[in-house]
């Protein structure tokens, strides 16, 4: 369902609100204890704004420069600390290396006939055959999981077409609402116009599926502090052009009229 045109969109922090009021207290990977909810989804039409939440700052290049480097297929951090990125270090070995995480799967999807670049067989696809219902990238690689630094959290994509615009639908199967999931709503936006582009359509909806959605226990008090701030208009976001989806970098992207509160900080839990 979209908001009303005049309306603000606080989704996102309806959300927060509902995981802080009824989720329920679970133990996890990191040890540090969640407030979870199961099976929560947020839709956002791209041509109303770029979802970049306004509670509190979203480090816009961060987001940027990971998803550029997921679309090279790497999976070393100095392609992140090139561009001043540190947001993968946490868990880097001491090469830099992540083993085949996200860009890995993308690009380079190991098979016994060889490696498969899924996120070149999509641009084919929308070329050839828009109603495709096959337009899927899967980063959750079975036989991998053990060799990666970190199991994918958005794990899987589709595509979809319909009057002219390209719309994508992200499953996130684990979702860290407070320091991830804003990240992750404008990266997989932001891939969406990217490939809108290129395919020559319009960009539609971006939804956002989350599997175990959840809040740390040592986010609560921040959590808190952001749904006390008052809700923004999205900023908008214009995009240079380029011959293919491979050739952006950072500087072809600039968000425009982005209003939002200071940032909070938190810790990442590891």
């Amino acid at each position: 369902m979209h908001l009303a045109d005049s309306a603000v969109d606080t989704q996102y922090e309806d959300l927060l609100r509902r995981v802080l009021r009824s989720g329920t207290p679970k133990s996890d990977r990191t040890g540090t204890g969640t407030r979870s909810l199961f099976g929560e989804r947020l839709r956002y039409d791209l041509s109303r704004g770029f979802p970049l939440i306004t509670t509190k700052r979203v480090h816009f290049k961060s987001l940027a420069v990971e998803l550029l480097w997921f679309l090279r297929g790497d999976t070393n951090v100095a392609y992140l600390h090139e561009h001043g990125v540190t947001i993968w270090d946490e868990w880097a070995d001491e090469s830099g290396e992540l083993g085949p995480v996200y860009g890995h799967q993308w690009r380079s999807w190991p098979t016994p006939r060889g490696e498969v670049d899924q996120i070149s067989e999509i641009l084919d696809t929308l070329r050839t055959n828009p109603d495709s219902r096959r337009m899927l990238v899967s980063a959750w690689n079975v036989g991998e999981l053990p060799d990666m630094a970190l199991a994918p959290c958005h794990a899987l994509f589709q595509f979809y077409v319909a009057d002219g615009k390209l719309s994508c639908q992200l499953y996130q199967r684990s979702a860290d609402l407070f320091l991830g999931v804003p990240f992750n709503i404008a990266s997989y936006a932001l891939l969406t116009r990217m490939v809108a582009d290129q395919a020559g359509l319009a960009a539609g909806d971006f939804i956002w599926v989350g599997g175990d959605c959840h809040i740390y226990d040592n986010h609560v008090e921040q959590v808190t502090e952001q749904l006390g701030r008052e809700a923004y208009e999205f900023p908008r976001l214009e995009i240079a052009e380029r011959p293919s989806l491979f050739d952006y970098r950072y500087e072809d992207f600039t968000v425009v009229d982005y209003r939002h509160h200071p940032a909070i900080k938190a810790p990442v839990a590891v």
